[in-house]
């Protein structure tokens, strides 16, 4: 740790600054930094890429992703599922042959009769130093039964593909190509209201149409009757469906924006 009375002139406070300094350069102590509107992701992109989305879907917990990205994670997720199923299955029978293994060499008809009785343990086994799996130098770690469902990355949530909702963002402007599109600040409006979307205006989408609207235009207007405006559909609760967004920067969005990093901690 630095010095106290070379930062700041033998003074007879320890300052914040000092504080933060040392906490910085000794690595220990919880680290924490807050991230700026440039490591917040837009509303449109996607929780996977960090991308703005060609083809969005939308998880039922309103979390945006890349049909591509998404679908991609699902397989691969599988695949995890079921390699780790088969090494699980393996230890499972290579346990079950080392208990087998273990039995017979403990049974007074082949182990040696009374002399392996009283060599036995506690248990009535005796202890296999010959099995590879038993030796000091094998890991002890078991392999846990794995979780055959695959969940969402965002929310850790049960995830399928039906459950991904198609989502239809309305551009200010139709006649821009997407190079176009992605260099104006305001990209996408309300399909009904004709409102800017941003990170800074809550939105919801419609399950049957898969229309990105205002939530003020939901309450406003929808709930009223529950029909989708576009397609004529009834709606329920569970078609409403919140998108989740990134944040503005700003302390009222109401999004974490503090990064946490846990160091050791010394304690005297």
């Amino acid at each position: 740790m630095t010095r106290h009375g070379k930062n700041c002139t033998a003074g007879a406070v320890y300052t914040y600054h000092e504080k933060k300094k040392d906490t910085a350069a000794s690595g220990y102590g919880t680290q924490r930094v807050r991230v700026g509107r440039d490591a917040v992701k837009d509303f449109d992109c996607c929780c996977l890429s960090l991308q703005p989305c060609r083809d969005p879907v939308v998880t039922p917990d309103g979390f945006l992703y890349e049909r591509e990205a998404i679908l991609g994670f699902l397989l691969h997720r599988r695949a995890e599922i079921a390699r780790q199923n088969k090494a699980y299955a393996r230890q499972r029978a290579q346990r079950r042959r080392e208990r087998e293994q273990r039995g017979r060499a403990g049974s007074p008809l082949r182990g040696g009769g009374a002399a392996a009785d009283a060599t036995a343990g506690p248990s009535g086994t005796l202890p296999s130093f010959w099995i590879p799996s038993l030796t000091p130098e094998a890991g002890a770690e078991r392999l846990r039964k794995p979780d055959p469902v695959v969940r969402c990355p965002m929310s850790g949530r049960r995830l399928r593909v039906a459950d991904l909702v198609p989502v239809r963002f309305c551009p200010a402007e139709p006649g821009l190509s997407r190079g176009e599109l992605l260099a104006r600040g305001e990209r996408y409006v309300c399909a009904v209201t004709r409102d800017a979307l941003s990170n800074a205006t809550p939105c919801a989408v419609l399950r049957p149409s898969g229309a990105v609207v205002t939530l003020d235009c939901v309450e406003r207007l929808i709930r009223k009757e529950m029909r989708d405006p576009l397609s004529g559909d009834p709606l329920g609760e569970g078609d409403i469906i919140v998108l989740q967004r990134g944040g503005t920067g700003f302390a009222g969005s109401g999004i974490c924006l503090e990064a946490k990093k846990s160091r050791p901690v010394m304690q005297a």
